[in-house]
């Protein structure tokens, strides 16, 4: 069957999707029509039969809103899901075919797209975690990563963090189709860019060549001269938005709304396509779906030989162990981001799945281990990379190798540089990826670089992330604890959040407690007799807490110290158990280095809350704290002027 027809067949689905809908934009699926049937029909390896095939090719939406495209291919192509029905219910509460891809819900849906630039950005990481595993696994061969992004997502800041990352590792099975049509939402892009973005790519060491987006035989040729070149590809496919719409094609108006019934018919007269909405013939239908058959041969070859790298051995849960003992036994001062470094230096060697890096931050973040091999074009098996100063990049970039499923990956910055990762962590959390995200200098503590570095509002508003657990361990002990949850986690991901400053250790061997980290919140100290108050605190304030508890007990008060180093945790345990930690007293007090907004949660409506609602200085960071009322003495008081209130 010739290609226009298969062509036309998409378009149609796509729109009659959308107007199905009365929801959706139609300007990327009709515009890109060409380019992604002319892929399926001559490049991209698959088998819908087994979709999730270790060597099939990964296409990726960067503009997500295109999703009626994706959908509509998935539909030909003889997936099993969507149906029509799917289809049918696009953008409706509980489909599978929602308004923006989510991972999860649809097999051929690779990644959860819609903040434009994060599809390229995290498709950049699943093409170096392929590299990676065909390095160490070669007899499961190579495939390709391809990306449909438009003007918008090469706006995006993130997306050039990505490809200069990617030229700079040289990523040469990864292939960005271009959906080049010169306008945004607002019009063409002329308003608000002049820049030549060809030649930007190529300056970041990327193929470019340049095709007709309508043009069968010149997107054929593009995608094989990119295919051949060992560099990174863009492919700039010259298109018209809404293509094939009479009326409304190449105009801002077709972006995101539905053509109507009347350009409908419009299209049909001008394409020669006579058959009503969701009406595909069996001839067409069956010309789409006999595509898959090119792979056959190549998926029946090599589907037993597929592996996996993921696992943690149990070595690693033993290790951790050993080094929490240790810490135990021989309590020693130490800042919980060198504590971090420690458990990496002890489970690195034994867990070839983990992958860490940091943006630029390798030695205040602890985060390399000796001997630990470097990612590169050369060392593709290597475990760590070097991301440069790119937070956006490095967030997206490891939820690409979670995506994989090969890997486990860790990266690390300033816990105040967090908000330049959001958009990426929060897909994190979407996706229920296994990323680790590891953020030093917690706090004021950190000193001397003052407000712009001390992170104040950050620790809270990542605890507002659904499904992100955020950890803030107190000691090595605490911290390993919190590793190890970190690790048995597979379904989303976590942060940890470390201190710059030295902090005294708070458990050892001869302070029993009741529960661990690994609970979330547990009781670190309490007095026998009956509790009058309970100090709860996190990370490096925990200290502080047993301090007050100590001026406390001196004047013959009686209480408990709680360390809550993972709500998220702490809100899972039994109800029995938390109000066991938790206590029945009405005087609770709280204390942390950040917001207290939120604290009230545990201290109850009568309780207090010691933390920052204004931006640090700069200065030492004892005499920050002491600046800033966090300490022992104002907790101590605190708890006193609240006790003879009772």
């Amino acid at each position: 069957m010739d290609t226009c027809t298969l062509v036309t067949a998409l378009r149609f689905l796509s729109v009659d999707v959308i107007e199905r809908a009365h929801s959706g934009h139609p300007g990327m699926p009709l515009g890109m029509a060409d380019v992604v049937t002319v892929l399926y029909r001559d490049f991209f390896r698959f088998f819908p039969k087994d979709p999730y095939w270790t060597e099939r090719d990964r296409l990726i939406f960067s503009g997500g809103h295109g999703s009626a495209l994706l959908y509509g291919l998935l539909y030909l192509l003889g997936y099993e899901r969507p149906t029509l029905h799917d289809l049918q219910s696009f953008r409706t509460i509980h489909a599978n075919t929602s308004g923006h891809p989510e991972y999860g819900t649809l097999a051929g849906v690779e990644m959860t797209t819609g903040p434009l630039g994060q599809g390229l950005a995290t498709a950049i990481g699943l093409c170096a975690a392929a590299a990676r595993h065909h390095a160490l696994c070669p007899e499961e061969g190579s495939h390709t990563t391809y990306v449909c992004a438009g003007d918008g997502d090469l706006m995006e800041g993130v997306a050039y963090e990505a490809i200069s990352l990617a030229g700079h590792l040289r990523l040469g099975a990864l292939v960005v189709l271009f959906d080049d049509n010169n306008i945004t939402i607002d019009g063409p892009t002329h308003i608000a860019s002049s820049g030549d973005i060809k030649a930007h790519f190529k300056a970041e060491n990327w193929h470019v060549c340049t095709v007709d987006g309508h043009d069968a035989d010149d997107i054929h040729h593009g995608l094989q001269e990119a295919l051949t070149d060992p560099r990174p590809s863009l492919v700039c496919c010259r298109t018209e938005i809404g293509h094939g719409a009479p009326t409304l094609a190449g105009t801002t108006r077709i972006h995101g709304s539905p053509i109507g019934a009347e350009e409908r018919c419009r299209m049909q007269a001008a394409l020669h396509w006579p058959y009503a909405p969701f009406e595909i013939p069996d001839d067409i239908r069956n010309a789409w779906r006999a595509l898959a058959q090119r792979n056959a041969d190549k998926y029946y070859a090599s589907r037993k030989t597929a592996s996996s790298s993921k696992q943690i051995p149990d070595t690693v849960f033993a290790a951790l162990e050993t080094l929490k003992q240790q810490s135990l036994e021989e309590p020693v001062p130490c800042a919980t981001r060198a504590s971090s470094g420690r458990v990496l230096q002890a489970i690195v060697p034994l867990c070839p799945a983990l992958v860490g890096g940091s943006a630029d931050l390798t030695a205040p973040n602890h985060t390399r281990t000796p001997n630990m091999s470097t990612f590169s074009a050369e060392t593709p098996w290597g475990q760590y990379v070097h991301y440069g100063v790119r937070e956006h990049g490095m967030a997206a970039f490891m939820n690409g190798l979670a995506l994989y499923g090969h890997a486990i990956p860790y990266g690390g910055t300033f816990l105040s540089f967090s908000d330049y990762m959001r958009p990426a962590l929060r897909l994190s959390a979407m996706m229920h990826l296994q990323v680790l995200y590891l953020f030093t200098h917690d706090s004021i503590g950190l000193g001397e670089d003052g407000p712009t570095h001390q992170p104040i509002e950050h620790l809270m508003s990542l605890r507002l992330i659904p499904n992100l657990y955020v950890f803030r361990p107190a000691d090595t002990v605490e911290t390993c604890e919190c590793w190890t949850s970190a690790l048995q986690r597979n379904d989303g991901p976590s942060a940890l959040l470390l201190t710059r400053q030295c902090v005294p250790p708070v458990r050892s061997s001869a302070r029993p407690c009741i529960g661990t980290a690994a609970q979330g919140g547990y009781i670190l100290e309490e007095d026998v007799d009956k509790r009058q108050f309970t100090i709860l605190a996190t990370g490096s304030e925990v200290s502080i807490a047993l301090k007050a508890k100590e001026l406390l007990n001196t004047q013959g008060f009686r209480g408990a110290v709680v360390s809550l180093p993972c709500w998220e945790l702490f809100d899972q345990q039994e109800i029995s158990y938390k109000r066991r930690v938790l206590g029945k007293t009405p005087v609770r007090v709280s204390i942390e280095a950040g917001s207290p907004l939120g604290w009230e949660k545990h201290t109850g409506a009568s309780g207090h809350a010691f933390g920052l609602d204004r931006f640090g200085l700069s200065g030492k960071a004892e005499d920050l704290f002491t600046f800033f009322g966090l300490t022992a003495e104002a907790v101590y008081q605190k708890v006193i002027e609240k006790l003879e209130k009772k």
